[in-house]
């Protein structure tokens, strides 16, 4: 990728990848100046509440198997 992506407006898979980023606690600083240079707001919010939704139902599913498996 040259200096030119740099410069795109992110797409739905940039967000999605820069938010996964986030929750992992790592972001190249291309990337990162990417996203505060031409992304919107709104995108990494919508996108982020959904991941963390997802993440809570993950979490949920293995408590209830682990519970069942349990014999509880």
């Amino acid at each position: 990728m040259d200096s030119q992506d740099n410069r795109k407006e992110p797409n739905l898979w940039d967000v999605t990848m820069s938010v996964l980023s986030a929750f992992l606690g790592v972001q190249s600083r291309k990337n990162y100046e990417r996203d505060f240079k031409h992304g919107k707001p709104w995108q990494y919010i919508v996108v982020g509440l959904i991941g963390v939704a997802i993440f809570i139902f993950l979490v949920m599913l293995a408590v209830k198997f682990a519970l069942s498996s349990a014999g509880v």
